[in-house]
């Protein structure tokens, strides 16, 4: 028989998710019902998934617009900051002392810094240079403050390598760039990996930033675009489809990864047996 402590902590820990999750399944239920406002159920009909994806809608036009901006603003932000976060990493960890303890340190503020400050300081800065502000400043933005993200992903996997291993490439007859090529970067690749997933994931969902260094040329990515939507005093019906295809993606990659994982896992413990 469980324990009260027991039962408690399992109540807590449903209540939680639940929490987290029910607005989620909420939004899921309504994007099958041609409803505007959420809550208002007309009778289950596939029509806003078919507005969303044939433009139907005008609005739903608009809303792809700013949905493939900004999948491109996060792809190409997170490919660029992978790369200097990487090798941010590993310049970092070669340091000593303080040095490396001040890097460290100065690469921690962004991370802490509200977006709405590191927003407004990338908006004076471009203004101080005269850079017209677009798809141009919006990436050098997300470069920015996702390359801290990177770097600490990267350095714990350089602090597990075998400080030997590039020296002894070195000492066979490797130049330096093949060493980082062929040894370096195949041992940092889980790090480098979750690195890219985190620096996507925070030029997907950031608004505070893009709103400051996207100007007024016209450019919207998904989060300024609901912004201006909500201001308008309602949302865009077929957001509801692409929130929930958007979390079903995002549930599949999770699930394809976490039982990569598990299945390696395995596989470890078979063959230290």
């Amino acid at each position: 028989m469980m324990s009260a402590r027991k039962i408690i902590s399992k109540a807590y820990l449903w209540m939680i998710l639940a929490i987290l999750y029910a607005p989620i399944i909420f939004i899921a239920v309504f994007s099958f019902t041609k409803a505007k406002s959420l809550g208002n159920w007309t009778g289950f009909t596939f029509d806003l998934y078919t507005s969303l994806f044939t433009g139907a809608n005008p609005a739903s036009a608009s809303l792809l617009e700013a949905l493939q901006s900004t999948l491109i603003i996060a792809l190409v932000a997170s490919v660029v900051s992978t790369a200097l976060g990487t090798l941010a990493a590993i310049g970092i960890y070669n340091l000593h002392g303080r040095r490396k303890a001040t890097i460290e340190f100065l690469n921690n503020i962004p991370l802490l810094n509200p977006d709405i400050i590191t927003g407004v300081s990338l908006f004076l800065l471009f203004v101080f240079l005269h850079v017209s502000k677009g798809y141009v400043t919006v990436i050098l933005a997300h470069i920015t403050f996702c390359t801290p993200y990177v770097v600490l992903n990267v350095l714990p996997k350089l602090a597990q390598l075998n400080p030997n291993i590039y020296e002894a490439a070195l000492d066979l007859g490797a130049t330096p760039m093949q060493a980082l090529r062929k040894v370096l970067i195949p041992q940092l690749r889980p790090g480098m990996f979750s690195g890219f997933v985190l620096a996507f994931t925070m030029s997907l969902d950031d608004f505070a930033v893009t709103y400051f260094t996207a100007g007024s040329a016209g450019l919207q990515t998904l989060s300024t675009y609901i912004y201006a939507d909500a201001r308008k005093g309602g949302l865009t019906p077929e957001l509801k489809p692409l929130m929930t295809i958007i979390f079903l993606l995002i549930l599949v990659v999770l699930a394809v990864v976490n039982v990569k994982a598990f299945k390696k896992n395995k596989n470890k413990n078979k063959e230290n047996r």
